[in-house]
């Protein structure tokens, strides 16, 4: 195929595993403005996750350069992931490159081949930023507030705790990006939440994570800030 269609090919993968996504858009940044070939967004009550996909339908295989460029764009947008996809492969520089950030390497073939384990990792580690986000501004709210809002029950009665919701979550993204499965769901605030007994698949997982996480960010998002 060709580059155009390729980056088709690329924004239908995506939405198939149910995220946004647009080719050819041009994006903001800090900087100076960037031709993305495919973005990808996730939408959860306002948090947004945003990823920068660049299509390489290239012959050769793709170099340091181009992952360090996309880091670049990573960085002046404030995306929360890169991905670079090509068919032919990368230069040890590259791989190098993108190791240990939040730039990702891949062909499409492969990521269709692992996009269940991929693409579930990357959502499990931006769930991280999304539950501390959470956190910080849980405790930043008077105590009073969160009990006038059901954000916790006062003291001495039974009710919604978006602490024990957001301990949950945190230990069960521990022990998933762990990426041993099954696991057992056997700590207190788990058990409070009522949540399985245990965890299949990282599919499972974000079927878990996904609406508490979402349904926090709702209550959060419906306290009038000071």
């Amino acid at each position: 195929m060709n580059w155009k269609d390729y980056q088709e090919e690329a924004a239908k993968f995506f939405c198939g595993l149910g995220l946004d996504a647009q080719t050819d858009v041009t994006v903001k940044g800090a900087r100076t403005t960037h031709d993305v070939d495919v973005l990808v967004k996730s939408h959860h009550a306002g948090f947004d996750v945003t990823w920068m996909v660049e299509c390489k339908q290239w012959n050769t295989k793709v170099s340091k350069l181009h992952v360090l460029a996309l880091r670049e764009i990573v960085t002046d947008t404030g995306a929360d992931r890169g991905i670079l996809l090509s068919e032919s492969g990368f230069q040890s520089g590259a791989i190098e490159a993108a190791s240990l950030t939040n730039v990702l390497v891949t062909s499409l073939a492969e990521a269709r081949v692992k996009s269940e384990h991929d693409v579930n990792a990357m959502r499990l580690r931006d769930f991280y930023g999304r539950v501390e986000t959470c956190r910080e501004r849980y405790w930043e709210i008077p105590k009073d507030v969160r009990i006038e809002y059901c954000l916790r029950p006062d003291v001495g009665n039974i009710g919604y705790s978006g602490n024990t919701v957001i301990t949950a979550i945190e230990e069960l993204l521990v022990r998933g990006l762990r990426g041993k499965y099954p696991f057992v769901t056997d700590t207190m605030s788990c058990t409070v939440l009522s949540l399985p007994a245990s965890v299949a698949s990282s599919t499972h997982l974000l079927q878990i994570i996904d609406p508490l996480l979402t349904d926090l960010e709702s209550r959060l998002g419906r306290v009038p800030r000071t």
